[in-house]
């Protein structure tokens, strides 16, 4: 009898400390944002309560962390919470993921070497597509290109 009741008692601890998670959730944007860098090199979206300072990831991309409030990035969120962000001469795409108090690197995917003339994110149900003028489209995921979009 004691036994049973310790069993039960393991058996309620185990299932008390178990996380919860709470699935299907859609974290998508529906249409990418296109915010300004102000002087201080943050970018904010007030229709998603976002703001987050993009220095590093201008130092990144141009070599440049001063001249900050000249760029305009476009911005769009998957479905599965990541951040995607670029912007015109970019040539790449940055993808981020939430963390504690911020924005971690995922991936950096190359696009262009000369950069991006005109770039546009759209979203899809399984992935986000990059348009730059009249460039082919490009499917993106969080770890790059995807089969059949490339260039």
């Amino acid at each position: 009898m004691k036994g049973a009741i310790f069993i039960v008692l393991i058996i309620l601890l185990i299932a008390g400390c178990s996380t919860l998670i709470l699935t299907p959730a859609d974290f998508a944007w529906p249409i990418e944002s296109v915010p300004p860098v102000d002087q201080k090199g943050t970018i904010e979206e007030a229709r998603y309560n976002f703001s987050v300072n993009v220095k590093g990831l201008l130092f990144a991309e141009t070599q440049d962390s001063i001249n900050v409030s000249k760029h305009t990035l476009h911005v769009i969120r998957d479905i599965k919470g990541y951040y995607y962000i670029t912007g015109t001469k970019f040539k790449n795409v940055y993808v981020f993921e939430h963390t504690d108090g911020g924005l971690k690197l995922v991936s950096k995917i190359f696009i262009k070497e000369r950069g991006l003339d005109d770039p546009a994110f759209n979203q899809k149900k399984s992935h986000i597509q990059l348009i730059n003028g009249n460039d082919k489209p490009l499917m993106l995921n969080k770890d790059g290109i995807l089969e059949g979009g490339k260039k």
